[in-house]
């Protein structure tokens, strides 16, 4: 008999945006969508994969953007941060509804409900078979989840950087206001900044450019391409 197939990598870093959380309710958290990406969680789990995991804060609050200008700008994106913490506490939830063991780590300290964020405490976890969900970003305004993304997965040698989205790759321009748009299987991150490209934020592209972290974007349509990616299949773009 042949071996079972092995994941392609050993640690990643998966992203979540907030809106994806929330479903096709566009706000709040629909926890049918939350199961199913938990349910794929805890099956890379068991094969051996270690999973870190940073959530957006979309589905409730964007910052800047929903400030709009009428409250400071630091204080909007502190309010982002605690937006993270919810998303990062219900996944979490369920994930232990699911028999997986897990830890939530916060950039800003909110003792009650988490751990603060301690490099090589969530070292620890990640190699003792837990899932560790990191809130509030990087804890610093006028940086994104993306580049937090970025910066957990450097901190804690990441394999890869899955990024799910709404969109099944990277596209040469927006798909939806241009047909001919053409999707990449894989770009240079020289390529993703020279041609302005929505994969991430230029800091958090730059980020993990400067640390040689292959990212790869995928749909999250199917919570099974979590999977799929950590075992190697080629779906999505790889920007590396």
């Amino acid at each position: 008999m042949s071996e079972p197939a092995k994941p392609k990598y050993k640690r990643v870093l998966l992203k979540l945006s907030g809106e994806a959380l929330a479903g096709d309710k566009h706000f709040g958290l629909d926890f049918d969508v939350i199961r199913s990406v938990g349910q794929v969680i805890a099956k890379c789990v068991g094969i051996g994969v270690e999973v870190g995991v940073v959530v957006g804060g979309g589905n409730f609050w964007r910052g800047a953007q929903d400030g709009g200008g009428k409250i400071e700008r630091t204080r909007a994106d502190h309010m982002g941060m605690m937006a993270t913490v919810m998303n990062s506490l219900a996944l979490a939830d369920v994930l232990e509804q699911l028999g997986v063991d897990v830890r939530v780590q916060t950039a800003l300290e909110i003792k009650a409900v988490a751990e603060p964020y301690i490099r090589l405490k969530a070292d620890a976890h990640l190699k003792n078979g837990r899932v560790v969900i990191f809130g509030c970003g990087t804890g610093n305004p006028y940086f994104s989840t993306d580049t937090a993304a970025v910066l957990r997965a450097a901190e804690l040698d990441a394999d890869a950087i899955l990024l799910a989205k709404h969109v099944d790759g990277v596209y040469s321009a927006d798909p939806k206001l241009d047909p001919t748009a053409t999707k990449f299987d894989e770009i240079s991150y020289d390529e993703v900044l020279r041609r302005r490209l929505s994969v991430m934020d230029s800091t958090a592209t730059s980020l993990s450019m400067d640390n040689k972290i292959p990212i790869i974007l995928f749909a999250l349509s199917d919570p099974e391409n979590i999977l799929r990616v950590v075992m190697g299949e080629k779906i999505g773009t790889v920007v590396e």
